[in-house]
This record gives structure tokens, sequence and C-alpha cells, in this order.
């Protein structure tokens, strides 16, 4: 019965995220996508997003190469910016509280539209546990499709917890229950604060899986 959770702006939030985004894509390919090359992509996943920006601007897809070399640019530009005395990653302590909490007697995954080593270092930097596993951004696959393949470890009911329209959108998709974190996802599911207190995100979640089943 995998719960997934999302990261960004779920358990936490890495401000200046799209901006170093750019900055890593103009380091690999010598120019930087524009802000709004950016806001004219419709995916929700690194894959998806740095493989419209690649159309964009050389007319072709993306190929596995090129998407490592994003993430490899990706990482390193997280690492020099989110490091002691630069600036620091915001941990929303009762969401992620819940959460391993959740992990002590369900099986919990974060899903993530990060490249792989990116949300490697992110749930690094937010204490995460690495017991929990993690599934990021993998070429030609959109959120929905790695939901799937989450879910392929357990029996229903899942659970998708979001903060976004697409998190909302992918939920749908794959056929989940959805709670949201925040304000920016409304409609008939549970919302939680960013603040919330563990002890309601796990309410929360019991509650919209116990109307799954």
């Amino acid at each position: 019965m995998p719960i997934c959770f999302d990261l960004d702006g779920t358990l936490g939030h890495f401000s200046s995220g799209f901006v170093l985004l750019r900055e890593a894509l103009g380091q690999v390919w010598g120019q930087t996508p524009t802000v709004d090359e950016l806001r004219r992509c419709q995916g929700s996943t690194d894959w998806e997003i740095v493989d419209e920006l690649h159309q964009m601007r050389f007319g072709q897809g993306l190929d596995e190469a090129g998407y490592q070399a994003y993430e490899t640019a990706c990482v390193t530009r997280f690492r020099e910016v989110f490091t002691p005395g630069v600036q620091a990653a915001v941990g929303y302590r009762g969401v992620l509280e819940g959460m391993h909490r959740l992990a002590a007697t369900a099986q919990v995954w974060i899903v993530s539209g990060n490249a792989p080593g990116l949300l490697a270092f992110k749930t690094e930097l937010l204490g995460i546990d690495a017991a929990i596993p993690r599934l990021g951004s993998l070429p030609r696959h959109n959120r929905a499709d790695l939901l799937h393949r989450a879910l392929r470890e357990g029996s229903g009911p899942h659970l998708y917890v979001g903060d976004r329209p697409h998190d909302l959108a992918a939920a749908l998709a794959a056929g989940l229950p959805f709670v949201g974190i925040g304000e920016a996802v409304p409609g008939d599911h549970p919302s939680l604060p960013q603040d919330a207190a563990a002890e309601h995100v796990i309410t929360a979640i019991e509650t919209a899986l116990g109307r799954a089943r």
C-alpha cells in the first residue's frame, strides 16, 4: 500500500529552484533558457521540462545523455547554493514527521519531479530517512507514470500527497485519492496547511485511505 509524497512544496521548499534549473542549463547549453520559455513548458517533471526547453532551443527532443548532463550540472549548482552560510532548505516539520511515522507501519515513497540525483540531494538536506524509497524524474515518464511505477510495490488502496494542480492531475490519472498541502490545490479532497501537525497529517491520510477501501 504505497503512500506517495511529492517533495517540493509538500515536504519543504527550496527557493529559487527554477532559477537554478535555468542556470544549470545555461552551463550545459551555453545559453540560459528564458523565463518565458520556462513558463511555456507544460510538463511538471525535470525530464518533461528540460525536454520541452530542448525542443524550443534546438528543434529536437532530449536524449538520455543530455538529461544526464543537465542532472549533473543541476546537482552541482544546488550544492553550491544550498550550503551553510549561503542558503537553507525549509522543511515542513509536521508533514515530515507525519511521513516518517507512517513509514514505520506502511509503505511510503517519495515520488518527485526532480531528477534522481537532485532528489537524493534534497531529501538528504531535509533529513529524510534513507530507508524511504525515492523515485525521481525518468526519461519519457510523466508524473502519473512515476506513480504507477511506485504502486507496483504493493496492493491498494494507494494515495498521493502533493501541493500543486499537477500533483492532483497525476493522482487522478493514476486513480489515486489525494491529500493536498497548502492552498494551491482546492477541490473535494483533504487539504492541510504547510505547518500542519504530524497527527493531523496522519489523520487526513488515514481518512482518505479509508474512503478509498
